[in-house]
């Protein structure tokens, strides 16, 4: 089993920046690839950002150019700068390690943006 825990979301005004923290714990043995998603109220959950085990990094359109996702040297541990946000960037903030197939889910951070 793997447990993964975020943290470091708050509230920010606009044009203002969070960093996001998530760490995977437990059976963390070959945990490749970890992605933050987000969800808003009433919607779908909604990717964000990928970091693979090599630190490669791809993101979606919504937020590139101002969230930044780095692996620490402890490889179950990524993290995700969220720079110039917006309003509509307030969601709760879910990481994701992924596992022989299997995808671990945290418990989610909110991040709220106030303009």
């Amino acid at each position: 089993q793997v447990q993964v825990v975020e943290s470091g979301g708050g509230l920010v005004q606009a044009g203002g920046s969070l960093r996001l923290s998530c760490a995977a714990s437990g059976n963390i043995f070959r945990i490749n690839a970890m992605n933050w998603y987000r969800q808003f109220p009433g919607k779908q959950r909604e990717w964000v950002a990928g970091i693979n085990y090599g630190g490669s990094t791809n993101y979606a359109d919504s937020v590139k150019g101002r969230f930044i996702g780095s692996r620490a040297s402890v490889k179950n541990t990524v993290y995700l700068q969220m720079n110039s946000l917006k309003p509509e960037d307030t969601a709760v903030y879910y990481c994701k390690a992924s596992q022989f197939g299997v995808d671990y889910w945290g418990q989610g951070t909110q991040v709220t943006v106030s303009s």
